[in-house]
């Protein structure tokens, strides 16, 4: 009998070298192995639970993506390959009124200076800014002592002369008295009488009194204060209602007639529009503003007042019923028609020109449609897709 072998014990999944048949790798064996004892083989991540779920990430991603670029590129067709949108406006029928435009200033048709013909020192006023004076009225007293000592002493040097000449008349009547002495007695008289006529003149002048009826507009002076010869203490409105000085630059005088209607407006007014007439164009320009002064004349009950601002349009013509288009559609007398879905420059002939609206007066018809604003590098016969508004 052969002799025993000592058995060796097996951990689980330890194999004995007798069971290691020739025919059998090792690799074979440790794989058989593992699949008869589960709780032995490592652990390793199922594949066919994880794999999947990130299939359906990419998956999804993949879409979003291409989502995204489908976008782009419709909108890249729709920008490129699409005519472009354009705003189309029909003219329309509304009052035009073609003028010309000039800024200005309230002032007095006459305005008359009061000043005292010495120098003297302002002791009494009579009126003030506002008001109103009749013709002869006492407006201001200057001081006049030395002059009123003065009419004193040439009245009594007239008195004397005047007593000398009638003693020598009741001489020459007597006989007794030269002719000579009687005629030097009368030229005495008259020199003393001229000599208190020209004192009384002299203190009058210091007596300021309105030349004719008016409004007292400005006060130069107060009560104290020496007033010199000939500077005006008192501005007088008189004889005339108010105008407007405007400043027309010399390309536009050309145009501007006397009687022409003058429309007014003034920011101390907002809203409202004062009526005037061209009255006087100065002949001479002012070289260095290249401008002419028009005088517009304005009603008597204007409530315009001396010195403000005015921005005139003087009206050169006016027509009720003209055809008028967005200004912003003409570029260089030239205006974009659409004719079926495609533009074309037209030449047209412009009027009245305004701040919104421009009046066409030739080249345009009342059913033509245009392109409201032409955009930079618009071409002859370039396709749109119109938008068709209102005004």
């Amino acid at each position: 009998m052969p002799p025993i072998e000592p058995q060796q014990s097996r951990r689980p999944g330890q194999l004995s070298l007798v069971e290691l048949a020739p025919e059998q790798s090792p690799e074979q064996i440790l794989a058989r192995s593992r699949r008869a004892d589960p709780a032995t083989a490592p652990s390793q991540p199922r594949r066919s639970e994880a794999a999947p779920r990130r299939r359906r990430r990419v998956h999804w991603g993949r879409w979003v993506a291409l989502t995204v670029l489908l976008c782009i590129a419709a909108a890249y067709v729709t920008w490129t390959l699409l005519p472009p949108t354009v705003v189309v406006v029909e003219p329309h029928r509304g009052a035009a009124v073609q003028a010309v435009y000039a800024t200005g200033t309230v002032e007095p048709s006459v305005m008359v200076p009061i000043s005292p013909r010495g120098a003297a020192r302002l002791v009494e006023l009579k009126v003030d800014e506002g008001s109103v004076v009749e013709k002869g009225q006492l407006l201001a007293r200057l001081e006049n002592d030395d002059l009123q000592r003065a009419i004193i002493a040439a009245a009594a040097e007239e008195h004397y002369a005047k007593t000398q000449l009638d003693r020598q008349a009741q001489l020459i009547e007597r006989g007794v008295a030269a002719r000579s002495a009687y005629d030097r007695a009368s030229a005495d008289w008259e020199k003393a009488k001229a000599l208190r006529e020209r004192a009384e003149a002299e203190a009058h002048y210091l007596d300021l009194v309105a030349p004719a009826a008016g409004t007292i507009i400005r006060r130069d002076g107060e009560i104290g204060q020496i007033i010199a010869a000939d500077k005006p203490l008192l501005w007088m409105l008189c004889c005339a209602p108010l105008r407007v000085s405007a400043e027309v630059d010399e390309e536009d005088i050309a145009q501007v007639r006397p009687g022409q209607g003058v429309l007014i407006r003034a920011d101390a007014f907002p809203g409202q529009i004062f009526h005037g007439t061209v009255q006087a164009i100065t002949p001479k320009g002012d070289p260095v503003a290249r401008t002419y002064r028009v005088r517009v004349s304005l009603p008597k009950d204007t409530p315009l007042m001396i010195g403000m601002t005015a921005e005139t349009n003087i009206v050169l013509r006016k027509a009720e019923h003209a055809l008028l288009v967005p200004a912003g559609a003409v570029q260089q007398e030239t205006v974009w028609r659409v004719i079926d879905g495609k533009v074309s420059p037209t030449h047209v002939t412009l009027g009245a020109k305004g701040a919104s609206e421009i009046e066409i007066l030739s080249g345009l018809a009342d059913n033509d449609r245009i392109v409201a604003a032409p955009a930079v590098g618009i071409k002859a016969g370039q396709a749109i897709r119109p938008i068709v508004t209102g005004r």
